[in-house]
């Protein structure tokens, strides 16, 4: 299988690419004419089917019919913003600029990731592809047929995940061995729980921690537990010690303490989102800062759970990971585009990169 893997990036798909550095997005390329977009469970016509033979239906609250991130249309993307971006001590020096790197129009991305050769690894939600990102900004198909993939994570050992979104939502692991690792929750599929499934964070012990709705963790047998009380759940990390679990929750961070099991305890308040808007992605970097994408861009968090500043974005930002043979270039996933035609699109991936004082932590992808 890894030869496989090696082959796929080697020989991947080619798919729209624009050269690293430049400032400007140009406009996006559409779609290939006939691509068939993938649904995620909560809009495909046969998960009723699947919702009615719930031991454990989920609350009809949880499923609003059309609602943006429920399986309803994405939600109308901003255009280009301006921005300045002040200094944020060991982070980021005043005056940087985001650089334009890639963008494809048709497929709104997710669960971006550092691959162990300074590349970059895309979910795409609207293709079932997991796309990449080389030091050059070349973009390859390497993984196809994800069921509806929407975010990617891999552990210190290598093991690469994601997290399925469509009919039969699952976590497959993809390498070195592709298989599923959990498809089910008390007793029933993990449609039944009736949220989207968002985010992952996979362990060193082969598990994983995801997000849906509230927050979960796949132990390395499959077997899925519940942890945490009111909560409201999107982007998810792990501390570099792996003893910490950091999970946003709406406008506020939660954090857990890890047990040598996996297994939770301790929920707490571990910072407080300023600006408006949820908190969507994370990552961390070498120091043990969290960084929490939101609607005005970038947020700072030191490891004590001090709020240290915003790195406004472009455009409306979804998720973010440190990537580059160093770690210090810090990549984001923004929301939309314009179309040849110049118009704003909601449905695209643009990404971006910007130099960092601060460097990611090198042991682990996500």
């Amino acid at each position: 299988m890894k030869l496989n893997v090696m082959l796929a990036i080697a020989l991947g798909v080619s798919v729209s690419t624009f050269a690293f550095g430049q400032s400007q997005a140009p406009p996006a390329t559409a779609q290939p004419a006939g691509a068939q977009r993938s649904l995620q469970a909560l809009q495909d016509p046969k998960e009723a089917a699947v919702l009615a033979a719930c031991k454990n239906p989920p609350p009809p609250a949880q499923r609003p019919p059309g609602a943006p991130g429920q399986g309803g249309p994405p939600a109308p993307a901003p255009g280009p913003r301006d921005y300045t971006i002040a200094e944020i001590p060991g982070v980021i020096a005043a005056g940087q600029q985001w650089k334009f790197v890639w963008q494809e129009l048709g497929n709104n991305g997710d669960g971006i990731i550092g691959s162990p050769d300074g590349g970059l690894l895309i979910a795409q939600n609207d293709n079932s592809k997991v796309v990449k990102l080389d030091k050059n900004g070349n973009a390859s198909v390497v993984y196809t047929d994800t069921n509806t993939g929407g975010a990617v994570s891999m552990n210190t050992k290598g093991a690469l995940f994601i997290v399925e979104r469509g009919l039969n939502p699952s976590l497959v692991e993809l390498a070195p061995t592709r298989k599923t690792l959990a498809s089910s929750f008390q007793g029933d599929p993990l449609d039944c729980i009736g949220i989207v499934l968002n985010d992952l964070a996979a362990d060193s012990k082969g598990g994983a921690y995801f997000t849906m709705g509230g927050l979960f963790y796949a132990n390395p047998s499959g077997q899925v537990t519940k942890y945490g009380d009111n909560l409201s759940t999107n982007g998810i990390i792990l501390s570099t010690d792996e003893k910490t679990l950091y999970v946003t929750n709406r406008e506020t961070v939660a954090a857990f303490d890890v047990q040598p099991d996996g297994s939770l305890s301790n929920q707490r308040e571990f910072g407080k989102l300023e600006g408006g808007g949820f908190g969507d992605g994370s990552t961390i970097d070498a120091a043990g800062r969290i960084y929490v994408t939101t609607g005005p861009g970038v947020q700072v968090f030191g490891p004590d759970g001090k709020y240290l500043g915003l790195i406004p974005t472009p455009r409306g930002v979804i998720s973010v990971a440190f990537a580059g043979r160093d770690k210090m270039t810090l990549f984001i996933l923004a929301r939309g585009a314009k179309d040849p035609q110049g118009n704003e699109v909601a449905n695209a991936a643009q990404v971006y990169s910007i130099s960092m004082i601060a460097q990611g932590f090198k042991k682990r992808a996500k």
